[in-house]
């Protein structure tokens, strides 16, 4: 199903459930696509939805920790409501055993073999993911099997 479709219905169901959280999180994830179809010109790929996805969960992320610094317990339960709903538009994500074997098959392909090699290894990465793992996730499981290599 095209994404901007499954946007809209969520849209209207939430609208019809009076969902105020879920309502106002595809709205700003509609602008956030509108937006980035905008500057590119043309509409976004699969993976490029997936990836504003991501975008938009890491900067709750972000907006996550500084309420918990502040020990704003309002924002705290908000941003995770929000990164709830986000979820729900990225494909099941990998175990941490299943992102290792990634990991190390993409170690094995480009015969990385010290943390000099981390780029050619995400570089190889990256793309088998497809929004079942951040980015972060990632390089943080890279570095670590390049470090015990």
């Amino acid at each position: 199903m095209d994404f901007h479709k499954k946007l809209q219905d969520d849209l209207a169901s939430a609208m019809k459930a009076k969902n105020e959280t879920q309502k106002w999180v595809i709205r700003m994830l509609k602008s956030a696509i509108q937006l980035a179809e905008v500057s590119k010109g043309q509409p976004l790929t699969e993976d490029e939805f997936l990836a504003t996805v991501q975008k938009e969960i890491k900067t709750r992320n972000e907006a996550l920790a500084d309420a918990e610094k502040a020990n704003r317990q309002d924002l705290i339960d908000a941003a995770h409501a929000q990164i709830e709903v986000l979820k729900t538009y990225l494909p099941a994500q990998l175990s941490e055993a299943e992102l290792i074997e990634m990991v190390r098959q993409a170690i094995k392909e480009v015969n990385a073999t010290s943390p000099k090699d981390m780029g050619m290894v995400m570089k190889t990465l990256l793309p088998k993911l497809q929004g079942r793992a951040t980015n972060a996730e990632a390089s943080r499981k890279v570095k670590d099997e390049l470090t015990k290599a």
